[in-house]
């Protein structure tokens, strides 16, 4: 459900993390289970200070497809692959109601780096680091 007017507050739940792509350092949020990727930024209209995208990690490399549907927030979403290299992009739309583009990745990925439209030119290749620590 999307609260007119201001970004969801699911926002808050969902945990942070730094990742660089080629020389850009980047603070995420992360959507690492199946929920979190559903959710993803449904209903956000702006994204939290100093916040520069939303991560979504994958289990194992596969294919996804996102939609846009009830974002009002034009987004550009990255695709990396198991070992971080970017596959490609597409620049993804607000879709307030159905029917929805799909934006389907170009290959099998790992990660999925959602971002504001335009705040980044990243390049076929640059490679995504996750700088989270794993204990």
């Amino acid at each position: 459900m999307v609260a007119a007017g201001c970004a969801a507050p699911a926002l808050d739940e969902f945990e942070r993390g730094e990742i660089t792509v080629g020389a850009e350092s980047l603070t995420v949020l992360l959507a690492e289970t199946s929920a979190e990727r559903q959710q993803g930024l449904t209903g956000v209209e702006s994204l939290p200070g100093g916040v520069d995208g939303m991560l979504f990690v994958f289990e194992r490399s596969r294919s996804a497809t996102f939609g846009m549907l009830n974002v009002p927030l034009p987004l550009d979403i990255w695709w990396f692959d198991e070992n971080g290299v970017l596959l490609g992009s597409a620049a993804m739309d607000p879709c307030p109601e159905e029917p929805c583009t799909d934006y389907a990745s170009p290959g099998s990925v790992m990660w999925a780096l959602e971002t504001p439209s335009g705040d980044f030119d990243f390049q076929p290749g640059e490679v995504l680091v996750p700088n989270v620590e794993n204990d």
